[in-house]
C-alpha cells in the first residue's frame, strides 16, 4: 500500500499512468473492440478531462484568467451534452499530452542557493583580550582581530595584518592559481587560505560579506527572467471570445447544435498546444546528441533572441590549467634543462599549483628521476626554497628574491616583464646566491575557440570576454581567440553589471562559464551556459544550459539550433492556425461532425509533431 501510495503521489509517474489509459480506451472506443457501456472513451474525459475543467474553473474563480484551457472545457462539456463521448475524450487527451510535454520541457530553474551557503565559513578564530577564541561567523564585529590557519576558509572580508601566505579565491574570481598576499592585502569571505597563517582585521561581516552578497546576487539574477508562454495561452481570451461568437452565431443561423459544438471542438486549440512543446523536445533532443544539456525548456527560445555572449577566460576559453611556457636561462653554467631540473627538484614537495606544473612539465621532458631536494622550506606567498644536490635553490616571486638579497639584472627582469605581458606568471630561479633565470608558467587556450569566435562572428554574434584575472592575461586570451571587447579583474557583481548594462540596452547576452564566480552572471544574463564536466555544481545549477563534454565547439551548433527551433515553432503555429480555420469553415457549412472536427485536429497535431521531428536531424 505504501509503494502504490508513493505512486500516485509522483506527478511525473500519475501522469504517464493516466495518459496510458486514457490512450487505450480512445482505441477501444474507436475501434469498438468491446461492446461496453457506458463508452469506454470516459475514461480519456475523467482522468483527462477533469483535471483540465478543475484548472480553468479555479482559473476563472480566482484569477479571471482566461487560458486556452476555458475553451477545451467548453468544447469538453458541450461535446458530452450532445453524446459525443469519443470527441470529448480524444480532446482531453491531446490538451493533456500537450500540457505533460510542456512541463517536461519547461523545467524549473535549481539556483543552487543550498550548495552555495554550504559554502559560507560557520566560524571564525577571533583574537580577543590577547586570546584565541572560536566564535559563530556571524558575531564577528567590523574592526576585530582575526587568524586564519592554514586550509581554513576566511570568514570575513579583510585586511592582512601580518603573515604571508596565497590564497585560493576561485569562488570569486574564477581564477584557479593561488594569490599570493601580504600584510595590507585584501582577503575575502569564502576564499581559502592555502599555505601560512596569518592575522587580519575585519572589514565587511555577516550580510556584508562577499560570500553572503553572491548568494543574494544569484537569488536575485533571474527575477526578470520570461519563462516560455505557450502561443495558445497567449491568445487564450481572443480564440474563447471569437470560439463563442461563431458557435453562438452558427447555432442561431442554423438552429443546428451539432454545427455550434464542433465549431467548439475544431476551435480547440490542440495543435497550437504542441506547436511550441514539440519543437523545444526536437531541438533539446538534437542537443544532447552534441554533448549539451538544455536544462531549461525555454532556454533555446530565449537563446535565439542574443546578440552577444560573453565568455569567462579560465576554464572555459581555456583549460584552467597553467603550463609551463618557457624556461628562461640566465647563467652560462646552468643552462635550460640543468634549470629546470633544479627548479622541479625543490618543487618536488610544494603544493602550490605553479610548483605543481613545474614538476609535471619536467617529468613530460625528461625519463631521468628528480633529485631528492633537502632542507625544503615552503614559504607562503613567496615560494620554496630547498637543497639540491650541491646547489641551494631559491624559487619563487620577486619579493622572495629581495628578501633574500638575490640582485635580479635588468635584461632578466625585462625578459620576464615580456612574459607578463603575454599572460605568463614568472617563477624566478637562484642559485648559491645568484639569479639563475625564470620559468613562465601560463594557461592554455583551448584550440576551438579561436573557430568558436570566428563561427560566431558569421551569425551576427559579437563575443566578450569577462575575466577576473589580471589586464596582461585576459588581453592575451583574448587576441588568441579574436575577442575585442574584453573586461578584466571582474568580480562576481561587476561581471553581472556589465551584463545587466547590456541587457538594459536591448543587446540580449549569453554568458558562458564554469566557476561558482560565474553563477550570478549565468543567472543574470538572458541564457547561462556552464562548462558541464569542470565547471561547479553551483554553476551547472544558476545556468540554462550545460555542456557536458566542456566542449565549447558546439556553441555555434547550438545557437544555429536554436534559431531553426523557433522558425518551426513559426511553421506549426502557421500550419495549426490554418488548418483550424479551414476546418471552422467546412464546421459552419455543416460538412464536418465534432468526431471528423477531432479527426481533423488529430491530422493537425500530427503534422505539428512530424515538422518538429525534423529538427532531431538538423546540422549546422
Amino acid at each position: 500500500m505504501q509503494k502504490i501510495k508513493e505512486f500516485f503521489e509522483d506527478d511525473e509517474k500519475r501522469t504517464i499512468l493516466f495518459l496510458s489509459l486514457s490512450a487505450l480506451s480512445l482505441v477501444l472506443s474507436f475501434f469498438e473492440v468491446a461492446d461496453i457501456r457506458p463508452d469506454i472513451a470516459w475514461v480519456a474525459i475523467i482522468l483527462c478531462g477533469l483535471p483540465i475543467i478543475k484548472g480553468a474553473i479555479i482559473g476563472l474563480v480566482t484569477e479571471f484568467d482566461i487560458k486556452a484551457d476555458v475553451l477545451v472545457s467548453l468544447a469538453l462539456i458541450a461535446s458530452v451534452i450532445i453524446g459525443e463521448i469519443f470527441a470529448a475524450g480524444e480532446i482531453a487527451f491531446i490538451m493533456a499530452l500537450g500540457a505533460m510535454l510542456e512541463e517536461r520541457t519547461v523545467a524549473k530553474a535549481r539556483a543552487g542557493i543550498e550548495k552555495l551557503v554550504h559554502l559560507t565559513p560557520r566560524t571564525a578564530r577571533v583574537l580577543r583580550n590577547g586570546e584565541e577564541m572560536v566564535v559563530p561567523a556571524q558575531e564577528v564585529q567590523v574592526g576585530e582581530s582575526l587568524r586564519v590557519l592554514a586550509g581554513e576558509t576566511i570568514a570575513v572580508d579583510g585586511v592582512i595584518t601580518s603573515g604571508q601566505t596565497s590564497v585560493d579565491q576561485s569562488i570569486m574570481t574564477g581564477e584557479a592559481l593561488p594569490v599570493d598576499k601580504s600584510a595590507g592585502d585584501e582577503v575575502f569571505s569564502g576564499t581559502v587560505n592555502q599555505f601560512g597563517a596569518f592575522d587580519m582585521q575585519a572589514v565587511k561581516v555577516g550580510e556584508d560579506s562577499s560570500i553572503q552578497r553572491m548568494i543574494r546576487l544569484v537569488e536575485s539574477a533571474d527575477a526578470g527572467k520570461a519563462k516560455i508562454v505557450g502561443m495558445a495561452d497567449r491568445w487564450a481570451t481572443w480564440i474563447v471570445v471569437i470560439a463563442l461568437v461563431s458557435a453562438a452565431g452558427t447555432w442561431l443561423v442554423t438552429d443546428e447544435i451539432i454545427r455550434a459544438v464542433t465549431i467548439l471542438v475544431v476551435f480547440c486549440p490542440c495543435a497550437l498546444v504542441l506547436a511550441t512543446p514539440t519543437a523545444i523536445m526536437a531541438g533539446i533532443g538534437n542537443a544532447t546528441k552534441y554533448g549539451i544539456l538544455v536544462r531549461e525548456g525555454d532556454a533555446l527560445e530565449r537563446l535565439a533572441k542574443v546578440s552577444k555572449i560573453s565568455f569567462d577566460k579560465t576554464g572555459t576559453l581555456t583549460y584552467g590549467k597553467p603550463d609551463v611556457r618557457l624556461v628562461k636561462s640566465w647563467r652560462k653554467d646552468i643552462d635550460s634543462k640543468k634549470l629546470l631540473t633544479l627548479a622541479a627538484a625543490a618543487e618536488q614537495r610544494s603544493e602550490h599549483p605553479l610548483g605543481k606544473a613545474v614538476v609535471a612539465f619536467y617529468k613530460k621532458e625528461s625519463a631521468d628521476a628528480l633529485p631528492e631536494p633537502q632542507d625544503f622550506v615552503l614559504k607562503p606567498g613567496r615560494g620554496v626554497s630547498a637543497v639540491v644536490g650541491s646547489h641551494a635553490i631559491l624559487a619563487g616571486n620577486a619579493e622572495m628574491m629581495e628578501e633574500n638579497r638575490i640582485e635580479l639584472p635588468l635584461e632578466l627582469r625585462s625578459d620576464a616583464a615580456e612574459c607578463r605581458g603575454e599572460g605568463c606568471t614568472v617563477i624566478y630561479v637562484a642559485a648559491d646566491g645568484l639569479a639563475a633565470g625564470f620559468i613562465a608558467l601560463a594557461d592554455s587556450i583551448r584550440p576551438d575557440s579561436r573557430d568558436v569566435v570566428r563561427r560566431l562572428r558569421k551569425i551576427n554574434i559579437e563575443s566578450i570576454l569577462l575575466t577576473g584575472d589580471h589586464l596582461q592575461a585576459a588581453n592575451h586570451i583574448a587576441r588568441e581567440a579574436g575577442i575585442n571587447t574584453v573586461k578584466f579583474e571582474c568580480l562576481p557583481e561587476d561581471k553581472m553589471a556589465a551584463i545587466d548594462k547590456y541587457q538594459k540596452e536591448n543587446e540580449l547576452v549569453c554568458m558562458v562559464g564554469d566557476g561558482i564566480n560565474d553563477a550570478p552572471a549565468l543567472k543574470k544574463a538572458h541564457v547561462g551556459i556552464a562548462m558541464g564536466g569542470i565547471g561547479s555544481d553551483i554553476a551547472v545549477d544558476a545556468a540554462d544550459i550545460a555542456l557536458v563534454g566542456d566542449e565549447i565547439k558546439n556553441i555555434p551548433h547550438l545557437v544555429r539550433l536554436a534559431k531553426k527551433t523557433m522558425n518551426t515553432i513559426n511553421l506549426n503555429i502557421t500550419l495549426s492556425l490554418l488548418l483550424n480555420f479551414v476546418a471552422i469553415i467546412l464546421a459552419m457549412k455543416g460538412s464536418l461532425s465534432p468526431i471528423m472536427g477531432a479527426l481533423v485536429h488529430n491530422v493537425g497535431s500530427v503534422a505539428v509533431i512530424i515538422n518538429s521531428a525534423l529538427l532531431l536531424k538538423f546540422r549546422s
